[in-house]
């Protein structure tokens, strides 16, 4: 029989755990050195994918230069290209990302002199194909680009799009570089980015930080708001260049920051390259971009709002405010009051969004539409139309427009509690003509005209009645009102 000593028995087990504790020492003690190592490893890694992507992606990555005539009739030290209608604020709180240029020196009167603007630009073809910003290359006479190491070439301006602030341009040099475009619904906030361009005209800077946010808009620098924020280091002269994901792939086309130093100050914004991709194909295939038109003015439903409609505080939709007339709405059936919560089988959340959507859909594209109506679901379709020219949605005539030199818009609620001016009454300058008499006499988009020559107006339609009955004096007095200050304006109504 075997006898188990029980007294060995402990000892041997007391030596298995003084050998196993012995063994978990040798092991753990290297643990924080490896530890330490791996997380440099790590950091080595990122570190060559920035270096990659940077060197991937440099090559078409192009500097701009952009060159158009002005001619001052006042003392001019340095000017904005556009006037203040991209300063919306009023104050230096926005910066555009590129240069303008002019003599520093007095101008003398009626004094011709050339303005220069530079940005950047991404390549998108083998064949000289390059998107930008609008507000970089939308009015110039001359566009040079330069091409990494190479030479300055002028380029050809294929098409432009205000209202996305997207440009076409193109050069003819074959077997270039070129960027492949990511699917910018995809990323998500905390990505890491990487902006590239030449800010302060240093080419090929790259910087790199993470995605701060999507979907940003009221800023009125564009129709079609959308923008991307990120930390991501830009400055003057980022404007126009790629901001890519890990992959190398361009998410997005670096637009403006929000500053008080004129610099970087952690918060610049992208157009979605999603957008830029819309934009880019209609621009190449026919030289404009036409949009998808519903006909309705609306506003965001909020958990204030929601119950005044009999719904519960939590609902997301657009409530319909007006219906044109004649517009797609109205032939489908669309109603004030109704509350669409849906658009092609997608939940309708966003009221930017809302307008973004029916605005990338080509006209004649018909859409199905949820909507609540006194509570209850109904499904309607609705066959879309070519979205009109700015300004002219709520019935300003072109020839009006056209005489004064901007475009005026009815003010909705939205737009009243958005610019200040809750409370008031008359028309929203939506855009104003680049060197118009309206320019020079300091009329800006986002100014509310008040009064026609002292007599209140309410609507676009009471504005052209008031212009049209002005033009007999051959000048016409406008009360307008900035957001800080109520002014006096005159135009001349007679040919020039």
């Amino acid at each position: 029989m075997r006898i188990i000593n029980v007294r060995q028995e402990k000892i041997s087990s007391h030596y298995h755990l003084i050998s196993l504790f012995l063994v978990f020492l040798f092991v753990i003690a290297p643990l924080p050195a490896l530890a330490e190592d791996a997380g440099i490893n790590a950091l080595r890694q990122v570190s060559k994918a920035f270096a990659k992507i940077a060197e991937e992606a440099s090559p078409a990555v192009v500097g701009i230069k952009a060159e158009k005539t002005i001619t001052s009739d006042q003392p001019t030290f340095r000017e904005s290209p556009f006037g203040e209608q991209f300063d919306p604020f009023g104050d230096d709180i926005f910066d555009r990302f590129f240069r303008w240029y002019s003599p520093r020196r007095r101008a003398p009167q009626q004094r011709k002199y050339q303005q220069m603007a530079q940005g950047s630009g991404i390549i998108v073809s083998d064949d000289g194909y390059i998107l930008t910003n609008n507000h970089l290359v939308g009015d110039a006479e001359k566009v040079l680009v330069k091409v990494k190491e190479s030479s300055e070439v002028e380029a050809k301006v294929i098409g432009t799009d205000p209202d996305t602030d997207i440009a076409v341009i193109k050069i003819d040099t074959k077997g270039l570089n070129h960027l492949e475009m990511a699917d910018s619904d995809k990323l998500e906030v905390g990505e890491w980015v990487v902006a590239i361009g030449n800010p302060f005209s240093l080419s090929h800077t790259v910087t790199a930080g993470i995605v701060s946010a999507k979907g940003r808009s009221g800023f009125r620098l564009a129709e079609f708001e959308d923008y991307i924020q990120t930390d991501a280091a830009i400055n003057p002269g980022n404007s126009g260049g790629p901001l890519l994901n890990l992959d190398g792939k361009v998410v997005g086309i670096n637009t403006f920051i929000i500053s008080q130093s004129g610099g970087y100050m952690g918060i610049g914004f992208a157009i979605p390259i999603n957008i830029a991709k819309f934009v880019y194909q209609r621009l190449v295939e026919g030289g404009e971009v036409e949009r998808g038109y519903l006909g309705i003015y609306y506003e965001e439903l909020t958990p204030e709002t929601a119950p005044t409609f009999g719904l519960d505080k939590d609902t997301k939709g657009v409530a319909i405010a007006q219906v044109i007339k004649d517009s797609a709405a109205e032939k489908a059936g669309l109603k004030r009051y109704d509350v669409i919560v849906e658009l092609d089988g997608k939940p309708v959340e966003d009221g930017n969004a809302f307008l973004n959507r029916v605005a990338m859909l080509k006209p004649g594209t018909t859409v199905t539409i949820v909507l609540l109506r006194d509570g209850k679901r109904k499904t309607l379709t609705a066959k879309l139309e070519k979205r009109p020219a700015q300004g002219q949605a709520a019935g300003t005539e072109p020839e009006t427009s056209q005489k004064l030199g901007f475009t005026v818009n009815n003010l909705t609620d939205e737009y009243a509690e958005r610019l200040g001016f809750e409370g008031m009454s008359g028309v929203l300058v939506t855009s104003v003509e680049a060197d118009s008499q309206a320019a020079k006499k300091g009329i800006t988009a986002g100014m509310l005209i008040m009064e026609v020559n002292r007599e209140p107006v309410k609507n676009t339609k009471g504005f052209d009645e008031a212009i049209r009955k002005a033009k007999k004096d051959g000048s016409v007095l406008l009360l307008v009102n900035d957001g800080r200050y109520t002014r006096f304006i005159v135009l001349k109504l007679g040919d020039e």
